[in-house]
């Protein structure tokens, strides 16, 4: 109840940003000669870029910082916004009903007399509800952006057909297929040997997708988002990598002049330095 009544208090403030936001973004609009010339077309990368960076602050743990990429794409949501309308097509005031009467109408649960008493539920009414709805002809899986990086994407499409009652019973089940594909892969490239041809090297890659697939289905069944666990370790390596860097440098020795063991010493004495933050 006292977040409830902080929000309230809050809203005026809140409508007063947004409403100076509008009114900033609308003299840029006319009076700069950069925002002038700004289509769709040319936002869109810089969106994407501002997109990465949000998640980027998010898995810092980096508030002030996610304080200010949100405002980016804030930003960018009323740019669009603006220039649609300048083309007559929609306003931001139509954005936003259409996204409050989405909301509503796919959550019966609460705003009419459907039962969900789970997340699982949610999910399985919101997909549900979403095929029903006027002009989606593209399936269960339509809704996926065909431009998604392929991890992030092979997430969705776990999770869309997991909505529409299409899934694992349990997770020995998923382990089971990763074992599965582990072989299959395995016996493709020749259990550690290259492939000798072109038709043997597009069949192990072919099994190597499959192999990630069912560790991303795995991962969705034990509560680990592999998008965000990948860019972990990718993280935890650049950090060890530099140290080794800088260990070898200390020492007055060219990295390229190491050998391998060499190195190594130096990566032990990474692992052992101070735990990697999970978001550092």
């Amino acid at each position: 109840m006292e977040n409830l009544l902080l929000a309230a208090a809050r809203r005026p403030a809140q409508l007063e940003a947004f409403g100076r936001l509008l009114d900033v973004l609308n003299r840029l609009r006319q009076e700069c000669p950069w925002d002038k010339k700004q289509t769709l077309e040319s936002l869109r990368h810089l969106t994407i870029e501002e997109t990465y960076e949000i998640s980027d602050a998010i898995l810092r743990q980096d508030l002030p910082d996610l304080r200010k990429e949100l405002g980016d794409v804030m930003l960018h949501l009323v740019f669009y916004a603006r220039i649609a309308a300048e083309q007559g097509a929609f306003d931001i005031a139509d954005v936003l009903n259409a996204q409050c009467d989405k909301l509503i109408y796919r959550h019966p649960h609460i705003y009419g007399d459907a039962q969900a008493d789970d997340e699982d539920a949610v999910k399985r009414n919101w997909e549900q509800l979403k095929l029903k709805e006027k002009g989606n002809t593209g399936g269960v899986l339509g809704g996926v952006p065909t431009s998604l990086p392929a991890l992030v994407k092979a997430m969705r499409i776990q999770e869309k057909a997991r909505g529409a009652g299409f899934d694992w019973e349990d997770p020995a089940q998923v382990w089971q297929k990763v074992q599965e594909e582990l072989a299959e892969f395995g016996a493709e490239y020749g259990h550690g040997q290259p492939a000798t041809d072109a038709a043997q090297a597009e069949r192990a890659a072919q099994e190597f997708g499959d192999l990630l697939f069912s560790l991303v289905n795995f991962a969705r069944f034990a509560g680990i988002n592999p998008e965000e666990a990948l860019e972990r370790t990718n993280r935890k390596f650049i950090n060890r990598f530099q140290y080794l860097e800088s260990a070898a440098a200390r020492a007055g020795q060219p990295l390229a002049s190491l050998t391998l063991a060499q190195m190594d010493v130096y990566w032990e004495e990474a692992k052992r330095q101070a735990p990697i933050a999970p978001a550092a």
